[in-house]
């Protein structure tokens, strides 16, 4: 059974919203749950509504279920400060290092290893034990955007040219092996617009080609028609019946002139034509052969409510 799931999605799909539902879905009865991101937004912090993350995690929420969510922020920083404590014991040293830019300036210059140490913390999060049984029974990932995602979770192949053998590359190997394991799976979230969608292809074929497993492809804000498919054919041909508008305009007590006949016809023009090209892209992700799953927009926007919902819904 999953128990990483990495969640990601081109900008302004939703990403960091549904990793968040996501999380509030799995926290179900008694079970706790670990929300991270890895970018150096806190865009957690302003979804929950709370103080910026620190690199601790921090209990943010009840799950609908009567679990716990923590969060954490991971910062590659502190990552690598307490990978140099853990390994070589350079507590001190290692701040000494960071007193003089020279942490920045490593992770900086080696992004491979910068991509290490973010998802080395999760794996030692999704991994660690406490009182004999797993500290999170899920971890969820808010991960970097479908751009970047191949190069974000092959953190074998980015550590290549930096290390052969020693902890560095032993801890590379790990990531990878529990990325490509049965615990993990990689969500995409996406709009049904051309750009979003034609990035969750790419996604998609990157990520196998490297054996990572697809979970589920999440298609976020939906919006449903309030067309049938007969009046829908009717309105891409421009022939929608006036006739049957000027009543529907006069049962809704709304004052009837030829200007506003015609602007309800080309706004179910447009709107038609776009219901097309939403089905387009739906057929193209259907195409995958994943599992796909449908969050319907929220016209009011998100709130701490309307994240139980989706919770909710992805719970369903």
């Amino acid at each position: 059974m999953a128990r990483l799931h990495v969640v990601t999605g081109k900008g302004g799909t939703g990403k960091t919203t549904v990793a968040a539902a996501m999380a509030l879905s799995l926290a179900d009865e008694g079970k706790r749950v670990l929300l991270c991101e890895v970018e150096g937004r806190q865009g957690l912090a302003q979804l929950f509504d709370v103080p910026p993350l620190p690199y601790v995690e921090r209990r943010i929420a009840q799950g609908p279920g009567g679990g716990e969510v923590f969060a954490l922020a991971v910062d590659a920083e502190a990552a690598l400060l307490e990978y140099l404590d853990m390994y070589y014991h350079l507590g001190r040293a290692g701040k000494a290092l960071e007193k003089v830019g020279a942490i920045d300036f490593v992770t900086t210059i080696a992004p491979g290893l910068r991509d290490v140490l973010l998802t080395g913390k999760v794996y030692e999060a999704t991994r660690r034990k406490a009182h004999g049984r797993l500290a999170y029974d899920a971890v969820v990932l808010d991960a970097p955007p479908t751009g970047r995602i191949g190069r974000f979770l092959n953190v074998n192949h980015e550590v290549a040219g930096l290390a052969k053998v020693g902890p560095i590359r032993n801890q590379a190997d790990a990531i990878m092996g529990m990325l490509r394991s049965d615990v993990t799976r990689v969500h995409l979230v996406t709009l049904l617009e051309e750009m979003p969608v034609q990035e969750t292809l790419d996604a998609v074929e990157q990520l196998e080609k490297i054996d990572l497993r697809i979970g589920s492809i999440v298609v976020n804000m939906v919006r449903n028609s309030p067309l049938d498919d007969n009046a829908l054919a009717l309105a891409v041909k421009e022939k929608l019946p006036t006739a049957e508008l000027t009543r529907g305009l006069k049962a809704a007590g709304i004052t009837i002139g030829d200007d506003l006949v015609g602007t309800l016809a080309a706004e179910a023009h447009d709107h038609a034509i776009r219901v097309g090209l939403e089905r387009e892209n739906r057929d193209r992700i259907d195409a995958l052969g994943k599992k796909v799953v449908e969050l319907e927009l929220l016209p009011e926007g998100i709130d701490h409510g309307a994240l139980f919902d989706l919770a909710e819904e992805l719970r369903a």
